[in-house]
Formats: structure tokens, C-alpha cells, sequence
């Protein structure tokens, strides 16, 4: 007797700890919103959890069947119909978890569909203003780019006018050149006429000078020496 009851309540233990996991998934399952996936995985759970319990009852009505006296067979039996009570229980509350978790992702997946709507929408609203931003700051640096052309080109007018007036000032200064050296020539065929003149000169009274010369000598001669 006392090596059923060590059975009894080893026996009772594991159906109480199953119990609790089953109680404990179903939890998970009711609350659950995330992929199919680990939904499936959970269920999968209950499903060996209901297999380890459904066993253990089984073994806990073999050892009432076992029972000696009636009182304890009946007691023992009781307990049995009481573990199956609950795990019907358990798979009624299972059932009604997945139909939850069913509503509540369709509620989760309707919601995001939404958002998605929404967040479509403010995006294209979005995009549009960007749009406009775009388009108004394209404008703008288009005209910035015409006044700047704007500026180059009268910088370059400027620049061509003074080069203009650059070049008219050459070109006189050129003239002027042309004038001077035209007087430079000029003056350099006098000096060179004046120079033969002058050497001209010089001959000319050179010779004048040697004749008077020769005639002042040829007088004296005359008079001092007549005889000669």
C-alpha cells in the first residue's frame, strides 16, 4: 500500500505539472500576435503536453483499478474523473485561445493594412510637398543662376569696353610712335647733312689757310731773299 501511494502521488505530480504547462500555452496562445509560425509551434506544444497528460491519467486510473479496498479505488477514481473534467476543460479553453489569436491577428493584419493606407497616403501627401519644395527651390536656383549670367555678362561688357578703349589708346600711342620715328629719321638725314657739311667746311678752309700760307711765304720769300 504505501509503494501506491509513492505511485499516487508521483503519478498526480506530473498530471498537475502538465496541467500547468497546458494552462500556461493556452495563455501564450490567447495572448499571442505575432506569425503563423510560432503559433503553429505553440499548438504543437499543447499537443504533446495533452499526449504526456492524457498517459498519465491513464496510469493514475490503472493504479485506482488496482486498489484493493473499494473505498480507495472509488476515492482514487474520482481524483481520475476530476483530471479528465479538466483537461476537457483545458481543450475547450485551447480551441477558444486559437479562435482568439485568430481574431486578434486578422484584427493586427486589417490594422496594418490600414496604417499601410495611411502611411500611403501621408507619403504621397508627402511627396508631393516635397515636390513643390523641389520645384520651388529648382526656380530658385535658376533665377539665382540668371542673375549671376546676368552679372557675368555685364562684367563682360565691361571687360570689352576696356578693352576697347585699351586698344584705341594703343593703337594712338602706335601712331604716335610711327610719328616720332618718322621724326627721328628725319633728323638724323640733317645731322648727317649737316656732319658732310661740316667736314665740307673744314676741307674748304684748310686748304684756304695752306693757300694763304703758301702765298704769305712766297712773299717773304720774294722780299728777303731776292736773289733766290
Amino acid at each position: 500500500m504505501a509503494s501506491s501511494d509513492v505511485h499516487v502521488r508521483i503519478c498526480e505530480q506530473e498530471i498537475i505539472k502538465y496541467d500547468i504547462e497546458i494552462k500556461a500555452l493556452i495563455q501564450d496562445i490567447t495572448e499571442y500576435t505575432g506569425p503563423q509560425n510560432k503559433l503553429k509551434e505553440l499548438n504543437a506544444d499543447v499537443k504533446k503536453s495533452f499526449h504526456k497528460l492524457r498517459l498519465r491519467i491513464q496510469d493514475f486510473e490503472q493504479i485506482a483499478m488496482e486498489q484493493d479496498k473499494e473505498s480507495d479505488k472509488q476515492a482514487l477514481m474520482s481524483q481520475v474523473e476530476g483530471h479528465r473534467k479538466q483537461m476537457l476543460s483545458n481543450q475547450t479553453g485551447w480551441r477558444k485561445a486559437n479562435l482568439a489569436s485568430k481574431l486578434s491577428l486578422e484584427n493586427v493584419e486589417k490594422q496594418a493594412l490600414l496604417n499601410g493606407a495611411d502611411s500611403g497616403v501621408r507619403q504621397r501627401k508627402t511627396t508631393k510637398e516635397g515636390l513643390a519644395q523641389t520645384t520651388s527651390d529648382i526656380t530658385e536656383n535658376l533665377m539665382s543662376i540668371s542673375r549671376m549670367m546676368a552679372q557675368r555678362v555685364e562684367q563682360s561688357e565691361e571687360t570689352m569696353t576696356s578693352l576697347a578703349t585699351s586698344s584705341r589708346t594703343i593703337q594712338e600711342t602706335n601712331e604716335e610712335f610711327k610719328a616720332m620715328t618718322g621724326t627721328i629719321q628725319h633728323g638724323r638725314k640733317l645731322i648727317t647733312k649737316y656732319n658732310r657739311r661740316e667736314l665740307t667746311d673744314k676741307l674748304l678752309i684748310f686748304l684756304a689757310l695752306a693757300l694763304f700760307l703758301a702765298t704769305v711765304l712766297y712773299i717773304l720769300k720774294k722780299r728777303l731773299f731776292p736773289f733766290l
